[in-house]
């Protein structure tokens, strides 16, 4: 109707004015042209409000600038009609004038004059004012630009008008959906009676406003369910519908749409899956994204091992640890026709670490067999050492025994591991125990490193002397072979504790298994404190069959005289055998002791 006025000349314009202007609009130009000579030099006068409002030109009516707009005495003259509109979009009063209409008419007098520039100026300036672009002025601009061969403007032109329309009908579903005071029932009344399209293009776009909300998005997706035609992509509204119900106060609709999805053959998409998995596992709903993973599973196209693996490391460090989900996400997966890895596990290892569950490494171990993972002894062996790093040395042992039971034979490594531990503890008889069933199982070789720290638990404990109590044991009934570093540690501790009878006996083992003599603690403890059978009984100890050490002797001689223990020296020297007291490295120390006497007597008297 509008249109119809604007292009039948100035009477109906004179109409739309108040009645007391009316007589200043008799011509069909009179406003307009007025209006166009105001504006038709670049510079505008000063005040064209008051110009204006003293030719009787009344702009708060809101018919009044569409109307002038398109009548001929403005249209006329496009370069006027423009200035007219920017001044009256800047200026303070007039732009509470410029309504939705008034852009439209604008619009048409551009695309009319092919000024593209200011038509999309124009469209983007009221799309942030809320207004879209009018049917009729689509159809005139539209004319325009074919008229003009603006053939992209005309196809720009298009797309907007049909996304306004779009986001105009997801509008007004959206203002249902959260209209106060109704029930679901009544907001399902009122979509069908809006008469909206159901579309891909609008399930998108009331999705993305609602989603925040899932009452109102489950009003929404039972009205397209009931709505929709057969030109909708179920798989997208039923994806759509997943991602936003996806959440904990709203799982029992989640599992409807997967039950629908799964009825009507439709797969979810892998961004959806993983976006739902997100949000379950922040929320630790460990079985819910299992029940998930499941249904991801099923379909045709495999999921990667990635997948797999993610879910697997959160199951078993979310939350209080369910077995049975471990087990659970093993056979879907192996179900679905994939195969697992022996690297998963180490993967699983690492998020038990992760939260301090190692000593879950056995069970877990366990689970994972029971959903069909084949484990060789190599993973058996890694959960027997992540069991004893957290101290869970009980079970390592319970579990070692069962999986070598059951035919894995583990190495040594793993037992010396478990003893090492053991003598870590405070539980050191058990560290011998297990160290004996090490022997028994894995025989005594290589069995070196959990001796010396069995040894050394054990004087920690209770001893250097029951240490070595214990290692004289293993060393005759085993026939162990302790490292030199063992026996070391152990001559050093005896003589600390002052049992030097079991020291000696030491260098005795030492030497029936071919490692050097070891004498270096030995000297320095005896020649400041010990007794002439000491002295002797080291001697003894250092002897090679039969003979005396002559190192040895010249070392204690030495050591004595340092010490100024003439008397346990020469005591020493009587008992020696002829050989030590006429060699001539043993005469040399005594000789020099006394030259040596003579000059100290003589600067203690000075």
């Amino acid at each position: 109707m509008l249109r119809a006025a604007l292009t039948s000349g100035g009477g109906r314009l004179t109409a739309l004015l108040p009645h007391h202007h009316a007589r200043i609009f008799s011509s069909s130009y009179s406003s307009s042209s007025t209006i166009a000579s105001l504006f038709s030099d670049p510079t505008p006068p000063p005040d064209p409000a008051a110009a204006m409002q003293s030719a009787g030109v009344d702009l708060s009516h809101p018919d009044t600038v569409p109307a002038l707009l398109l009548d001929p005495g403005l249209s006329g003259n496009y370069p006027a009609a423009s200035r007219f509109f920017s001044w009256a979009a800047s200026d303070p009063a007039a732009k509470a004038a410029l309504n939705s209409r008034s852009f439209n008419s604008m619009l048409q007098l551009a695309a009319a004059h092919g000024d593209a520039e200011r038509f999309w100026s124009l469209v983007a300036s009221m799309r942030s004012r809320g207004y879209g672009i009018s049917k009729p002025a689509f159809r005139a601009a539209s004319e325009s630009f074919r008229a003009k061969d603006m053939a992209r403007d005309a196809d720009l032109l298009q797309e907007a008008f049909a996304a306004h329309g779009r986001n105009a009908a997801a509008a007004e579903v959206c203002k249902v959906l959260r209209a106060p005071g109704k029930d679901d029932a009544s907001k399902l009344a009122m979509l069908s009676e809006s008469g909206v399209e159901v579309t891909d293009e609008l399930v998108a776009l009331v999705v993305e406003k609602v989603g925040q909300f899932p009452q109102q998005a489950m009003v929404f997706f039972r009205w397209v369910e009931q709505s929709a035609g057969a030109g909708i992509s179920w798989d997208k509204v039923y994806n759509a519908m997943a991602r936003v119900l996806g959440r904990e106060d709203c799982i029992e609709e989640f599992r409807e749409v997967l039950q629908k999805m799964r009825g009507k053959g439709l797969e979810m998409d892998r961004d959806v899956y993983v976006t739902v998995t997100d949000r379950f596992l922040k929320r630790k709903m460990v079985e819910d994204t299992v029940d998930l993973f499941r249904f991801m599973s099923s379909r045709p196209e495999k999921l990667s091992t990635d997948y797999f693996i993610f879910l697997l490391k959160k199951v078993v460090a979310t939350g209080d640890l369910d077995l049975k989900l471990v087990t659970r996400v093993l056979r879907y997966y192996q179900h679905a026709g994939n195969e697992v890895k022996d690297s998963a596990f180490d993967s699983v290892l690492k998020s038990l670490r992760s939260v301090g569950r190692l000593g879950e490494s056995g069970r877990v171990l366990k689970a994972m067999q029971e959903g069909g993972f084949e484990p060789d002894s190599a993973e058996h062996e890694k959960a027997v050492i992540a069991m004893c790093d957290a101290g869970n040395l009980e079970e390592a042992r319970n579990y070692l025994t069962g999986v070598e039971e059951s035919g894995h034979k583990l190495g040594p490594k793993i037992w010396s591991c478990l003893v090492q531990k053991y003598s870590l503890g405070e539980n050191v008889d058990m560290a011998v125990s297990c160290f004996h069933e090490m022997l028994e199982k894995c025989g005594n070789e290589n069995v070196g490193s959990a001796l010396e720290a069995l040894v050394s638990g054990l004087y920690k404990k209770k001893g250097a002397k029951e240490a070595f109590q214990v290692l004289k044991n293993l060393i005759a009934e085993k026939a162990v072979v302790p490292w030199q570093t063992t026996y070391k540690y152990l001559i050093h501790k005896l003589i600390r504790q002052g049992h030097l009878k079991q020291a000696f006996e030491v260098l005795g083992l030492m030497k029936s298994h071919g490692y050097p003599t070891f004498v270096d603690p030995f000297i320095p403890h005896i020649s400041k404190s010990g007794t002439l059978d000491d002295a002797l009984g080291l001697l003894n100890a250092t002897s090679l069959r039969g003979l005396p050490s002559r190192i040895v002797y010249v070392r204690l001689f030495q050591a004595l005289f340092k010490e100024e223990r003439h008397e346990v020296a020469q005591q020493l020297l009587s008992q020696s055998p002829d050989s030590i007291q006429n060699h001539a490295d043993v005469r040399d120390v005594f000789n020099r002791m006394k030259l040596e006497e003579p000059v100290t007597a003589a600067l203690a008297e000075g």
